[in-house]
């Protein structure tokens, strides 16, 4: 997967549906791991609950990880919704856990998903959503004088210096999108950035912008 959207903050929101109370919770989470201890902090909060509807995707060793639950409510009315918009948002590790407390007044199948969906999407409207793109993680190193003439480059080349060691010489660590590796390799070779040494990491995903979901 080249890129995604994350969470940068957890966020709650709330919404009632004939007299029924649906708390949305959305967290960042890095492992399947991490999932469970959320629904299990949760359902500790609201234990008087009836209901806590779940939907997560978290990338595991490279491979994206989905789960749905309806925690009793009508099969289909509450996770597989509550997921599907995660999807279309293209939103990974991230979870969101809806609670409801039960108001006396049946809903319906229709009107469960509705509560539910609208619980879920407005729980991310309200959270700001950081974009995940694959890019490379290098080290790079060169002589103090020619330190500022490269951090002058970064900037008008979206690369983002990561970390400054200053030792002998200057060891810089840095990241960037991945189609601007060769692109850079090739400023490298024609002399016109000047460094002593180049050391490529790893590929990674980097941070490139923090939005407000519109």
């Amino acid at each position: 997967m080249e890129e995604y959207f994350t969470i940068l903050n957890d966020e709650t929101a709330e919404i009632t549906e004939k007299k029924s109370k649906f708390i949305a919770n959305i967290y960042y989470i890095e492992t399947i791991q991490d999932a469970e201890e959320k629904i299990k902090n949760i359902k500790k909060k609201y234990y008087d609950a009836k209901h806590h509807c779940i939907a997560y995707r978290v990338i595991e060793n490279g491979i994206i990880i989905e789960k749905s639950s309806d925690d009793g409510e009508p099969s289909g009315t509450a996770g597989a919704p509550m997921l599907n918009i995660l999807q279309k948002n293209n939103l990974c590790n991230v979870i969101i856990i809806v609670t409801r407390y039960f108001g006396g007044i049946l809903l319906g199948t229709g009107g469960l998903v509705r509560a539910y969906s609208e619980a879920t999407q407005m729980v991310i409207e309200k959270s700001v959503l950081v974009r995940k793109i694959l890019g490379e993680e290098a080290k790079i190193k060169l002589d103090y004088s020619n330190l500022d003439i490269f951090k002058y480059y970064c900037k008008n080349n979206d690369i983002k210096i990561t970390n400054i060691e200053y030792l002998d010489d200057i060891i810089l660590t840095i990241e960037m999108e991945k189609n601007r590796k060769i692109s850079f390799e090739k400023k490298l070779d024609t002399k016109s950035v000047k460094i002593k040494q180049l050391q490529w990491i790893k590929t990674k995903y980097i941070s490139k912008t923090v939005e407000k979901n519109k």
